[in-house]
């Protein structure tokens, strides 16, 4: 029963707890050295990246990894992506999205403990504020002690430190839209363009905001990852977990060696807290898995160089499986870890079929590509000779680096001939052209096809483009439309065919 009236309530209380700033400390150990190997590694190549040159031959960029947008080509070292082939970018997903799974199956929230872009930027800029304020017990009693010139000194100093890395993370972004070494120059004269300002300027800020700022509140509120990761994961993926059975019940160490002087209970956990500071999210892991844990595993790493203090074995706090801490709180020996079972297979099988699928496709691709547009203004037109003529806009690209002469042809239906409009013409081949290194022509062809050639209005005509050096060729079909009996619609299809011909 409810025995709390109104007036027990306060309308003007908040209905959200504020966040409290959390103060990480600084730990060494092995979970530490992966996390900053891996760090300079993500950050070494985001950065740099850029300024790697390939050489793909004239009339083409130098840049190894460069997102062209008015050529609209996607460069990645030897591959060349084309706007018609953005379908590699839908596998690149699927695969990012396939191996993320697979992660989790493996050891939970890898992802978000040691390769997403907001815990490496946070890991640097707690880094930035450690060398600059000190580490979590002098950043605290500085924080809470009123501020002297010394104190603002230090912060302006570690925001200056900031502001420049995000200014340096937005500028890196950009520099893969453009050529890296021409635009730094540009940028350096204030000669860029105002777009390459404008989002420097926007990604400067959001690094600035999320990680200098909000840290664990995107993971928190507005990742959605954990949420997804928690319903995917399993009883065999390994987690970062406190063995209770090892450690409670936790007292002091005093309290302990007392305990244990007279018989009574007393686990290794000496209730010292290290794990909750030094932890990114200030999640206490001795509470189980929690949405807050990032599954950094820092939390090992400090609680191991307790135990080592206090000679006791690490690996109170370590990777875990939840069938081994089921099977421990039932005072069963825990089953052993299978990373190899069917979900990890299947994902692995997946992943390899995509990735396959992905590199025949690339292997196989033609460097050239045909399309066409019938006009439909008008459908068709009927010639003073009765034969029927439809007009076509074709599309011709060459993926190749140098230039490629291209011989058109329309087959399918007997008596056809064809006309090329907009393009100089090979002299003695009126249907063969040349068309530029990694480059795309339209040109109008006129197919005629003699009005015996078919019957009830329709029939398929195949447009033929080949390398005239290489023999590669491409097909497609498309309709061709004439008179169907309406004696309407042939009028007006002669009318406008003796317009034409005028």
């Amino acid at each position: 029963m409810n025995t709390h009236s109104p007036a027990d309530y306060d309308d003007d209380a908040p209905l959200y707890e504020a966040s409290k700033k959390i103060y990480p400390q600084g730990v060494s150990g092995t979970f530490r050295r992966i996390k900053w190997t891996l760090l300079i590694l993500c950050l070494g190549v985001y950065y740099l990246l850029p300024f790697v040159r390939w050489d793909r031959g004239p009339h083409l960029p130098n840049q190894a990894v460069l997102v062209d947008m008015p050529a609209r080509r996607f460069y990645f070292f030897f591959i060349e992506i084309w706007p018609q082939e953005v379908y590699y970018l839908t596998g690149l997903l699927i695969l990012a999205a396939l191996i993320l799974f697979l992660m989790n199956a493996v050891a939970g929230r890898i992802w978000c403990g040691y390769l997403c872009p907001q815990t490496v930027w946070t890991d640097l800029f707690l880094q930035v504020e450690r060398l600059i304020e000190g580490d979590r017990r002098e950043r605290m009693q500085r924080d809470a002690a009123p501020w002297v010139g010394k104190t603002w000194g230090l912060k302006i100093t570690k925001h200056f430190v900031w502001v420049m890395i995000a200014w340096w993370t937005g500028g890196a972004w950009v520099l893969y839209f453009s050529d890296a070494p021409t635009l730094v120059r540009d940028l350096a004269t204030f000669q860029a363009p105002f777009v390459a300002y404008l989002w420097i300027g926007i990604l400067t800020f959001t690094t600035y905001a999320l990680a200098g700022f909000m840290r664990e509140q995107v993971c928190l509120y507005m990742c959605p990852w954990p949420r997804i990761q928690a319903a995917l994961t399993d009883a065999d993926a390994l987690n970062v977990a406190y063995r209770h059975d090892r450690g409670d019940p936790r007292m002091s160490l005093k309290q302990a060696t007392k305990a244990k002087a007279t018989g009574e209970p007393a686990g290794d956990c000496i209730d010292c807290n290290q794990c909750i500071a030094v932890c990114p999210t200030g999640v206490d892991i001795r509470d189980g898995a929690q949405l807050g844990c990032i599954q950094c595993g820092l939390c090992i790493d400090a609680c191991d160089t307790v135990m080592t203090k206090i000679n006791r074995p690490t690996g109170l706090i370590g990777y875990d499986t939840e069938q081994a801490i089921e099977a421990r709180a039932c005072g069963t020996a825990p089953p052993p870890i299978r990373l190899i079972r069917a979900r990890t297979l299947l994902y692995v099988g997946v992943i390899a079929a995509v990735a396959m699928t992905m590199i025949y496709a690339l292997a196989t691709r033609s460097l050239m590509d045909i399309s066409a547009i019938h006009e439909r203004t008008p459908l068709f037109t009927v010639l003073r000779d009765g034969s029927v003529r439809n007009n076509y806009t074709l599309r011709l690209s060459n993926k190749r680096p140098e230039a490629r002469i291209f011989a058109v042809a329309v087959e399918g239906v007997p008596g056809a001939s064809a006309e090329l409009i907009g393009v100089k013409s090979i002299p003695g081949q009126p249907l063969s052209f040349e068309i530029g290194p990694d480059q795309t022509l339209d040109v109008r062809l006129l197919v005629t096809v003699p009005r015996h050639a078919f019957e009830g209005g329709k029939t398929m005509i195949q447009i033929k483009a080949t390398d005239a050096a290489l023999g590669d060729s491409r097909v497609i079909g498309e309709n061709f439309f004439g008179p169907d009996g309406d004696d309407s619609r042939r009028s007006r299809g002669a009318r406008q065919g003796e317009r034409r011909d005028d």
